[in-house]
């Protein structure tokens, strides 16, 4: 949710900025803007719409200049307009900021700067913190760095921010508190982004900064002091991230990258942890705390939207392999409701970004109250990443799509490989079944790639049912939330309403929403449920609903009861969930092309939500 940028070095940072404003496009935004420090002073230029719309505001400016940062705003305070756009001046337009996040006690700050006599361009947070920065600096005589840091002990709630001032050409001040921040680290240059897809062109080396940390830069020297002043030395990592991951390599969308990049990204998930020919099975994030998870009461799992449909799909896992109690709680809910957590207690969170404020908020409440994290994230070096006890990153790669599609596969399959180590380690499985397991989740790849070879006959079928207005999605057992992300794929990216049912509630209520105009997108494929399944088909049929089955291969039952069959590989029904959301993800992808949506950035959406 939104994107930052900045530089400072001896190249020019307009170019830079913009062109790393628009890698940054896919986390969502509204407006955007960039401040640049030249012969000509401290100048901010800022547009509501797409950074396209900003490059046009500057046609034609001298936008020469070695340091600038820009923005791209997911409003919050203050609707999308060019005034509420960042970057802020502060009052007397020394200094200027960007910042990610929100500043919940800003209005009492803004009551106290108006008693002194300010006054605000627009309605948001952000300017109230940068005229604050600005009135301590002039109040106290401090140095920048220290009025931001005496700024930010006063601050409530979360931020990753960038400062300039107009009396200085070589520095940046950077912070954050709950909201990503990594700075690239070049020959006398330096880079700041909400995540290293603007930084990876020009440096691999990176540093993440740290909740309640201010980075400085200046004269070519990096200084990162803690909101006590406790001087820290920064920790150079090494960014993995390719520049041709966050490419579209030829596909119209990264939406259709990333769905056909999956037989790779499942492949890589698995990487180095398992070995069916041997029987081995190993995550070496976890374990330390094997014993601890094998042990375990009761395990609770974390997440918001398609990491929610995750966790659904390994509650099913680990409670018929492990035989363990799970709960799956929306972080967003978790957190108010003063849940009920014991020492013994293992709470997983999942993340595709791991900077999920709701799933950071939901961690630090579950470890207050002493239970064992683990996270399951994407992204090395995220908040969540070094927020939990313990953890496996996923390794999907780079997911740009808003519209999360490998990024659900991979953590399934990783939460997979979690319930059969706790199954083998508590010996809740035979030895036959886990080796079973193993083989098929190796052969995964291949079979997802046979569904993506059928791609053409989904378009066939979407072209259909570009005119609807609703859908209902159907599943059940380890399918059910399949259904769920199914439906929330085409919620997301084409904005028809739909609603993902267990097959066998439909006639408990959403039954009444059947008649020939309404599509119903059931998944049908040969486990222990197939003959409820077909049952809860001809119900629909019995009303004139319009059927799309996804079947098994070799299925020759249901064609000639449905209007139209996807067919997937046969696979063991655990891992079903991994082939079967396959076609659901291309059916939501091209009614959504069709539609004429913007595919890759939906409407209203933000990639990585970082504020509740």
């Amino acid at each position: 949710m939104c994107g930052i940028v900045a530089y400072v070095g001896h190249r020019e940072a307009a170019p830079l900025v913009l062109k790393g404003l628009k890698r940054l496009e896919y986390r969502g935004y509204d407006s955007a803007g960039i401040a640049l420090l030249n012969g000509h002073g401290l100048k901010v230029y800022k547009k509501k719409g797409k950074v396209t719309d900003l490059e046009g505001e500057l046609d034609g400016r001298d936008l020469h200049a070695t340091i600038g940062m820009g923005h791209t705003r997911w409003a919050t305070h203050g609707e999308p307009n060019d005034v509420n756009a960042h970057p802020h001046y502060s009052f007397h337009r020394g200094l200027a900021i960007i910042h990610n996040g929100i500043i919940e006690n800003y209005a009492a700050i803004k009551k106290s700067l108006i008693a002194k006599g300010h006054k605000f361009q627009s309605e948001t947070d952000t300017e109230v913190l940068i005229q604050f920065i600005e009135d301590i600096q002039e109040n106290t005589g401090s140095s920048l760095e220290e009025a931001v840091r005496l700024a930010l002990q006063e601050v409530v709630g979360a931020y990753a921010i960038v400062v300039m001032s107009k009396d200085d050409p070589t520095q940046l001040i950077a912070a954050r508190k709950g909201s990503p921040l990594v700075i690239g680290v070049g020959e006398n240059e330096f880079f700041f982004a909400s995540d290293a897809s603007p930084i990876i062109e020009y440096t691999k080396d990176v540093v993440y900064l740290n909740d309640y940390e201010i980075a400085v830069v200046r004269d070519g020297d990096l200084k990162i002091v803690t909101l006590e002043n406790a001087e820290k030395t920064p920790y150079v990592q090494k960014v993995e991230m390719e520049l041709e991951a966050i490419e579209k390599g030829g596909f119209d969308h990264f939406m259709l990258k990333e769905i056909f990049e999956q037989p790779r990204s499942i492949a890589d998930s698995m990487r180095g942890r398992v070995n069916a020919d041997e029987g081995i099975l190993q995550l070496g994030g976890l374990r330390d705390y094997m014993d601890k998870l094998a042990k375990s009461k009761r395990i609770v799992i974390i997440g918001c939207g398609t990491s929610w449909h995750a966790g659904l799909v390994a509650e099913y896992i680990f409670e018929e392999l492990a035989r363990i109690p799970v709960e799956v709680e929306y972080a967003s809910e978790f957190r108010y409701r003063n849940p009920i957590i014991k020492e013994g207690d293992i709470v997983i969170a999942i993340s595709q970004s791991g900077e999920t404020a709701d799933t950071l908020a939901a961690i630090e409440l579950a470890k207050s109250k002493g239970a064992t994290i683990f996270g399951v994230c994407n992204v090395v070096g995220s908040s969540i990443a070094r927020a939990t006890h313990a953890g496996a990153f996923t390794h999907a790669g780079p997911e740009i799509g808003v519209a999360s599609t490998k990024a659900f596969t991979a953590q399934v399959t990783v939460l997979t490989m979690i319930a059969l180590a706790a199954a083998k380690r508590k010996g809740t499985i035979s030895d036959s079944l886990f080796r079973l397991l193993l083989a098929e989740l190796e052969s995964i790849p291949s079979k997802v790639e046979r569904v993506l070879q059928a791609a053409d006959k989904v378009k066939e079928i979407a072209r259909i049912f570009t005119y609807a207005r609703n859908f209902i999605y159907l599943g059940r057992g380890l399918n059910f939330p399949v259904a769920l992300e199914g439906a929330l794929k085409l919620k997301e990216i084409s904005y028809i309403h739909a609603e993902g049912y267990p097959a066998a509630e439909m006639k408990h209520g959403p039954i009444a929403l059947i008649d020939e105009d309404m599509p119903v997108v059931v998944i049908a494929t040969k486990d222990s449920s197939y003959e409820k399944v077909v049952s809860n088909i001809q119900e629909v049929k019995a009303r004139k609903g319009r059927v799309i089955a996804i079947t098994t291969e070799g299925d020759t039952n249901l064609p000639g009861m449905v209007d139209f069959v996807i067919e997937i590989p046969k696979v063991h029904e655990i891992l079903m969930p991994l082939i079967s959301v396959i076609p659901l993800q291309l059916l939501s992808y091209d009614i959504a092309v069709m539609r004429g949506r913007n595919v890759d950035q939906p409407r209203n959406l933000a990639k990585s939500v970082t504020v509740e």
